[in-house]
């Protein structure tokens, strides 16, 4: 998939931990740990506002579109 959720990278650079982004935004730990694992399909913008809110942080900073060159 081309585009890559970097959740994982940027709550490390936080040094928080997914419970906690869970306990900040609301959002459940499942749904969480779909984005982080690059699993989800789509994401809401309502739930990007809120990942990005608790994390002072850009959607740019969370989501990036890799290009594959064949």
């Amino acid at each position: 998939m081309p585009i890559i959720v970097n959740l994982d990278v940027i709550l490390a650079k936080r040094k928080m931990s997914l419970s906690q982004l869970c306990e900040l935004t609301g959002i459940t730990m499942s749904n969480l740990s779909i984005l982080k694992t690059n699993k989800a399909k789509a994401i809401r913008f309502s739930t990007l506002e809120s990942i990005c809110k608790a994390l002072d942080c850009q959607p740019s900073d969370i989501l990036e579109f890799v290009v594959n060159i064949d």
